[in-house]
């Protein structure tokens, strides 16, 4: 029987795969000349139980594939220690074309006269008689990237701290940045670069984004760096943007066999340590840590925004059976203006009567059913057919995660 099974499957040609129909017209049988009791089995019969196993073989394979969501580890944690650092400092835009902070905004004047100060120039009292239309009081805000060394250069947002219209045309004057220490770190200084404008003439204004705001592109260089010595650390640590134990064992067992030792393990669902041997090198140890692939297990989760009416909807958010009734009152409230005159032959005064007619009625209620199996969107495209807002979507998601239907984190903004 193995043998005879064995000729079956070499029986099997490729070429006469194709022609189905051409071999059982001429009335070829794979089964002639089989042992008596035998199944026969013709050409049709026989593709009927082949060609499933053949088709779902790689079909399989493709869904097991796109079920995989691989990330480098550089995109889902960060390094201990390794972080930027936020720089502040407060200094003087000059140049404005009379759109600058008014007089009644003294902090520009005290720093114009401290600057004038330091420059050798005594107003001698009379500060308060400057006229400040053409300068501005403003903050910047940067951030020192790690490993930075003096004589690299950074880029400042720079935003108005007064009552200036704009700060298009403006030159930002020398300006210490400060960390968290209160020490200085950089220093910034030149022209800017802005995303908006504002113009005014004849009482009429027009305004475009922000023009209170602007950047100063690579405007900053660096004094002093926040030193970091790899070389000395016996222990490195990887942080999850997302904590999840899942992922961290996850990560940990990647790294483990990428290098091929037990260098990573997992401490909570955050931190994964790892303990570099004796005179590694650490950088090039990190560069391969890095790349490292990953089996991402995202958290299902729902963003709404109520403010803006925004709904994000992540795809492995998952619908359980349910059954959603939307409805509404409408309220309508309509004001009249009555006239009431008097007789041409009567004495009185006209008088103007205000009427208001208010008017309520409910909303035909709209049903929509989500069965088993369900995805988010068949959910959207229902509450698109019913007609339903931004608002309405973001209420009735609340509700369903209520009523444990949505499995899967809401999140409101």
């Amino acid at each position: 029987m193995g043998t005879e099974r064995a000729c079956w499957w070499a029986s099997l040609d490729p070429a006469r795969l194709g022609g189905i129909g051409r071999d059982q017209e001429a009335g070829l049988d794979f089964n002639a000349g089989r042992k008596p009791g035998m199944a026969r089995m013709t050409t049709r019969s026989l593709m009927a139980v082949v060609l499933p196993f053949i088709l779902a073989v790689p079909l399989l394979g493709a869904e097991n594939t796109s079920k995989r969501k691989l990330a480098r580890v550089k995109d889902v944690a960060s390094i201990e220690g390794v972080r930027d650092n936020q720089l502040v400092g407060y200094g003087i835009v000059v140049g404005l074309h009379g759109t600058g902070d008014s007089s009644q905004t003294v902090f520009p004047l005290q720093t114009l006269e401290s600057a004038l100060g330091r420059m050798g120039v005594s107003l001698q009292g009379n500060a308060t008689a400057l006229q400040t239309r053409n300068m501005a009081g403003v903050f910047l805000s940067g951030l020192l990237p790690p490993f930075a060394s003096p004589g690299n250069r950074l880029d400042v947002t720079v935003s108005s701290a007064g009552d200036a219209r704009s700060l298009e045309g403006g030159v930002l004057l020398m300006t210490p940045l400060y960390g968290p220490d209160g020490q200085i770190y950089a220093q910034a200084q030149g022209p800017m670069v802005l995303g908006g404008y504002s113009v005014t003439a004849n009482g009429s204004s027009k305004s475009v984004n922000y023009p209170t705001t602007a950047r100063i592109p690579s405007g900053a260089i660096v004094e002093r760096g926040v030193p970091l010595d790899l070389t000395q650390m016996r222990t490195l640590s990887l942080l999850l943007n997302d904590a999840d134990f899942a992922t961290a064992e996850t990560v940990a067992a990647a790294i483990n066999r990428e290098l091929s030792r037990p260098l990573a393990h997992a401490v909570d669902s955050r931190r994964i340590e790892m303990r570099p041997e004796a005179r590694e090198d650490i950088p090039a140890l990190l560069a391969r840590v890095e790349e490292v692939e990953v089996e991402v297990l995202p958290r299902a989760k729902v963003v709404v925004n109520e403010r803006t009416g925004t709904v994000v909807i992540g795809g492995n958010v998952i619908l359980q059976p349910v059954t959603i009734l939307h409805g509404g009152l409408v309220v309508n409230i309509v004001g009249l203006m009555e006239i009431s005159q008097p007789n041409p032959a009567a004495q009185g005064t006209t008088q103007v009567v205000q009427q208001t007619t208010v008017e309520a009625r409910d909303k035909p209620v709209n049903r929509i059913e989500l069965r088993e199996g369900a995805t988010v969107d068949d959910l959207v495209e229902n509450l698109q057919q019913i007609g339903a807002t931004a608002r309405d979507i973001i209420s009735i998601l609340q509700a369903m995660k209520e009523a444990q239907a949505l499995e899967a984190e809401l999140e409101v903004l």
